[in-house]
């Protein structure tokens, strides 16, 4: 297969552009700053139609992972740049498929889990989950990355493409050992003894194994039943103050001190983040993946947290 990976040139377009590579396909990254890797690199800007349009004509996957980081401070200017770069990315990568002569067979576009509501008793799944923006008890500053995802799986669904199936692609945290990555991050603050609970511990961490996040995306280009929005998580969210306790048993670390909210407020000031990446509970499951005959290899995240740690240690 020509897999065309439009934003590819993060943490997660690596582990899908390694593994296609290696599984025998031809794997190409638009990116804004080409940089040398292992497969073919072709510049685009995220917004406008160019040369890159033609990669799509004729091939068969197209996996479109561009958008600002939002690991920074919510200024007026960020969150333009948050907004604009997931919406203009989506609405021009359905333009090229559009104007394409033979257009991918799926266009597989990455949206978050971030979009379901900030809850702690039912999970969410992708048929009867709620969306969030109005819950009673989350702070107003949450509704944008709410109106984000709504409008970045709009701009997805608004694209006149009737020969490409559309899989909205509702991600939780995306686990894998490589440096730099939010497991690399998460793992630094166990090992300095600061990997203890955060705010009340109560908070659900939905997350999903990189192994099975590579799997998943292949398993939905290959099941033409699966298109719109699908959770790719692990069926076990679990609780913060549980999570990070498994996390500090895998390492092997004893110690792991708490945050209270007002210490995560000071350190997200200073580190120029958002405790809502800390703070929101996103209970999250995989209904229609799993209903599907999907099966997980790391389900539990003892397991994972277990197979993360050693290979971290292997290739560090």
């Amino acid at each position: 297969m020509k897999i065309v990976i439009p934003g590819g040139s993060g943490q997660v377009g690596a582990l899908l552009a390694r593994t296609f590579q290696a599984d025998g396909h031809e794997a190409v990254v638009l990116s804004r700053s080409p940089a040398s890797a292992p497969w073919r690199t072709v510049v685009w800007d995220g917004r406008t139609l160019g040369d890159w349009a033609s990669e799509l004509d004729g091939a068969d996957v197209v996996i479109n992972l561009a958008g600002r980081n939002v690991n920074c401070r919510y200024t007026p200017e960020n969150r333009r740049s948050i907004m604009d770069s997931r919406v203009d990315s989506a609405r021009v990568v359905g333009e090229a498929i559009t104007k394409a002569a033979s257009p991918p067979k799926v266009w597989l576009q990455t949206s978050t889990a971030t979009i379901y509501s900030h809850r702690y008793d039912t999970a969410n799944d992708d048929i009867t989950g709620i969306i969030g923006g109005s819950e009673h008890d989350a702070p107003a500053s949450w509704k944008f990355s709410i109106d984000v995802a709504t409008a970045w799986e709009k701009a997805t669904n608004d694209a006149d493409t009737p020969h490409t199936r559309k899989v909205l692609m509702r991600s939780a945290v995306i686990l894998s050992p490589d440096r730099g990555g939010i497991f690399d991050v998460m793992l630094g603050l166990v090992r300095k003894g600061l990997g203890g609970t955060a705010g009340s511990g109560r908070q659900f961490i939905s997350w999903i194994h990189g192994q099975d996040f590579v799997r998943s995306v292949y398993w939905l280009i290959e099941h033409n039943e699966l298109e719109g929005p699908v959770n790719l998580s692990s069926p076990n969210p679990l609780p913060n103050r549980e999570f990070m306790q498994i996390f500090r048993e895998a390492w092997g670390t004893r110690i792991g001190l708490p945050a209270t909210e007002w210490m995560l407020a000071v350190a997200a000031v200073l580190m120029r983040t958002e405790t809502e990446l800390i703070l929101k509970s996103r209970r999250v499951v995989p209904t229609r993946l799993v209903d599907s005959g999907f099966e997980f290899e790391f389900s539990e995240w003892k397991d994972a947290s277990l197979d993360l740690c050693r290979h971290w240690r292997a290739e560090n």
